[in-house]
């Protein structure tokens, strides 16, 4: 195999499309029973890195705004890599919302959380979307960047839960397709590692909202499209928990490879762990 080949046509080696669409409304509601039971001090709590729980809201109002068309971040600086760009302007809205109102962010969530919702609901899944970079597409099909854009909701939505003393929540179908989504980077994660062809690397996330990837060598590139076949040659083990947090670099791959179960080839099972779905 060359893991620097382009390799098949289309983006069938990201496997099975996942349809995501149902879950906006429902998360939404979900985050906003979050965010009107929260106290006064709740609002200032640390949710992520510098964030409070106030800035993630608004982080929140500023994705859903973006996908409804009213983006109104400034192009990329002369030099800035996408990275840079996602950074810059994230922090430029939530310091221009920093003095809104946990009352008047709500009220906006709520209606453009039911906009988005009803927009996704009857979007094109097969249509030609944004690229998802962490999966190494661009563009992607819709029914993923649709489904990237579930996981930011989510993962965001669990950030402040966690910043007021909160699990994570458990419900089964919603960190379902989180897991399913974050799994299609496996590929692009892998991109640099060569295997023989038919080579097959198994992430395994284990619990009521789990699943199994397996990834496979082929001719051109690592792909999720292909079945498995027998004993995988390198295979890693975790919880669900540990796998989300993972793949949004809450835990590093060094702290998730003490808490794995690996078999197989060693090498193949340690470049699976450095998995990243989200910009970073």
């Amino acid at each position: 195999m060359s893991p620097e080949s382009d390799g098949m046509s289309g983006t069938s080696w990201l496997g099975d499309p996942i349809d995501a669409r149902a879950l906006f409304g429902p998360e939404n509601g979900s985050l906003l029973d979050t965010l009107r039971g929260l106290t006064p001090v709740d609002w200032s709590r640390t949710a992520t890195g510098h964030w409070t729980v106030h800035a993630v809201a608004a982080h929140l109002l500023g994705d859903y705004y973006g996908r409804l068309g009213h983006d109104n971040r400034n192009g990329f600086a002369e030099g800035e890599t996408v990275e840079e760009f996602v950074h810059r302007t994230n922090q430029e809205w939530v310091d221009l919302h920093a003095d809104d109102s946990p009352a008047s962010l709500i009220d906006a969530l709520a209606g453009a959380g039911a906009q988005l919702a009803r927009r996704f609901a009857t979007a094109d899944l097969d249509a030609a979307a944004l690229g998802v970079s962490w999966a190494g597409v661009d563009p992607s099909p819709a029914w993923l960047d649709i489904a990237r854009e579930f996981t930011e909701h989510w993962t965001h939505r669990q950030q402040i839960r966690h910043a007021i003393g909160r699990n994570t929540d458990p419900e089964p179908r919603a960190l379902s397709v989180v897991l399913d989504t974050f799994m299609r980077a496996l590929p692009h994660t892998l991109r640099h590692t060569s295997a023989p062809v038919g080579a097959q690397v198994q992430f395994v996330a284990e619990g009521p909202a789990g699943g199994t990837w397996t990834a496979t060598a082929t001719a051109d590139r690592w792909s999720l499209a292909e079945a498995p076949s027998g004993r995988p040659t390198a295979a890693v083990l975790l919880d669900t928990e540990t796998v989300w947090r993972l793949c949004t670099r809450n835990v590093d791959s060094s702290e998730a490879l003490a808490r794995s179960r690996l078999q197989g080839d060693r090498r193949l099972a340690e470049a699976a762990c450095q998995i990243v779905s989200i910009i970073y």
